[in-house]
C-alpha cells in the first residue's frame, strides 16, 4: 500500500511467506490465527532419540525448531486486564445504539500491547460462535493496523483490506467506507481492534482527519472499539476537542515492565516449562530470574527474543540445554540495553 492510501485491490489471501505466518489484518489471516492451536512436540526418548536415521532427526529437530521460534502466549496480568475488561465492554455496548465505550491499551514498545489486544479478539471470537454456532458466515472481530502517516483513506482502506473487498484507484472515500460498514453490519462485527495507533498524528491535518474517520466508523458500526499504540498519553490523541470526546468514551490499560517479583518468576517457569530440550534441567532458568531481568530490563518482548534464541541455539549446537553460559551468548535486543521504561503501578 502506498503512503497516499491509493493502491489497487491486490489484498492477498491473509497468508505470506510461503503459508507459515497469518496476516492478521485480512480476514483469512484473523481466522487462521483463531482456530490454529499449535501442538508442542513431544520429547523422544533417549533411546529413541539417538537412534534416529539423519532425515528423521533433521525433521524431529525441525519441528522443535518450528516449535521455539513461535511467540508463546503467557496469561499474564495484563492480558488477563485487558481481556476482562474488553469482555464487560463488549457485554455493556451490546444494546447501545450510541455513545458506545472503549479500551485503550497503551505503554512502552515490547511490553505485550498487541499480544493482549488480539488475545482480547480470539477471545471474543471463540464466545461468539460458541453463543451462534451456526454463524460460520459471521466475523464478530476485526484487526486493523495504522499505517504510518494515515490519512483518512488509508484507515478506510484498512477496513476494505480485512474483508478483502475490491478497491481501486478511482475508489473514493465515501464508497469505500459505506462498502466496510455494510459488510461489518452484515457478518454481526462486535470488536474492532486497530493496532499501530501511534502512526496517527493529530496535529497534522491528515491524522487529525484520519482520526475523526475512525470515529466516524465507530459511530456506524455497533461494536466495541479497541486501540493500541506505543504511549498515547503522550502523542496528543487524548487533547483538544477531539481527545476530550476519546477520553470521554474510552479507559485505559497501561503496559510497562515487569517489577522483580512473584509474576516475573511465574512469567519464567511458563516459558521454561514450554521448553523442548534433551538435556535442559528444570528449574534452571527460575533460579535466573534475576539474571534474566537485569538482561530484559524486564520487558516480556526481550525475555522472549533472549530465551526463544538460547533454545534455538541449543538444538542447533547440539547441546540441548540453556546455562547463564549460554545465554550471555545471545545478543540482546537495543532496547533491553536502554533505560528501562518506568512499570504502571508496578507489573506489566
Amino acid at each position: 500500500m502506498t503512503n497516499d492510501g491509493d493502491d489497487p485491490d491486490d489484498q492477498g489471501d491473509g497468508i505470506d511467506d510461503g503459508g507459515q505466518h497469518p496476516q492478521l489484518t485480512t480476514v483469512q489471516g484473523w481466522r487462521r490465527f483463531v482456530t490454529e492451536v499449535p501442538a508442542a512436540p513431544q520429547l523422544l526418548a533417549p533411546s529413541v532419540w539417538s537412534s534416529l536415521d539423519e532425515d528423521k532427526r533433521t525433521a524431529y529437530d525441525e519441528d522443535r525448531l518450528d516449535h521455539h521460534s513461535r511467540l508463546l502466549v503467557v496469561q499474564t496480568p495484563t492480558i488477563r486486564d485487558v481481556v476482562n475488561t474488553g469482555r464487560r465492554l463488549v457485554l455493556l455496548n451490546r444494546t447501545a445504539a450510541y455513545g458506545r465505550s472503549g479500551l485503550i491499551v497503551s505503554g512502552p514498545a515490547r511490553t505485550g500491547k498487541t499480544t493482549a489486544i488480539t488475545q482480547l479478539g480470539k477471545t471474543i471470537e471463540v464466545i461468539h460462535h460458541r453463543r451462534h454456532p451456526r454463524s460460520s458466515g459471521d466475523i464478530p472481530v476485526i484487526y486493523i493496523t495504522v499505517p504510518p502517516a494515515a490519512t483518512p483513506k488509508m484507515i478506510a482502506m484498512e477496513f476494505a483490506r480485512f474483508f478483502g473487498l475490491p478497491v481501486s484507484r478511482r475508489s473514493n472515500i465515501t464508497d469505500i467506507i459505506e462498502s466496510a460498514c455494510g459488510v461489518c453490519l452484515d457478518t454481526r462485527v462486535t470488536l474492532v481492534a486497530v493496532d499501530e495507533l501511534h502512526n496517527l498524528n493529530t496535529t497534522t491535518r491528515a491524522g487529525a482527519e484520519a482520526s475523526d474517520t475512525l470515529k466516524y466508523f465507530s459511530e456506524r458500526i455497533p461494536a466495541t472499539f479497541v486501540y493500541a499504540g506505543i504511549n498515547l498519553q503522550r502523542t496528543g490523541l487524548l487533547t483538544g476537542t477531539r481527545g476530550e470526546q476519546i477520553a470521554g468514551r474510552f479507559g485505559m490499560i497501561r503496559t510497562g515492565v515487569f517489577n522483580q517479583d512473584e509474576d516475573w518468576t511465574a512469567l519464567i517457569a511458563a516459558l521454561e516449562s514450554s521448553l523442548r530440550l534433551h538435556h535442559h534441567r528444570p528449574g534452571i532458568l527460575t533460579r535466573l530470574d534475576s539474571y534474566l531481568h537485569r538482561r530484559t530490563k524486564g520487558m516480556i518482548g526481550s525475555l522472549l527474543w533472549l530465551i526463544r534464541t538460547a533454545a534455538i541455539n541449543a538444538i542447533l549446537d547440539g547441546t540441548e540445554k540453556i546455562t547463564k553460559a549460554t545465554l550471555e551468548t545471545v545478543a540482546a535486543d537495543i532496547a533491553s540495553q536502554d533505560p528501562p521504561p518506568r512499570p504502571p503501578g508496578g507489573k506489566a
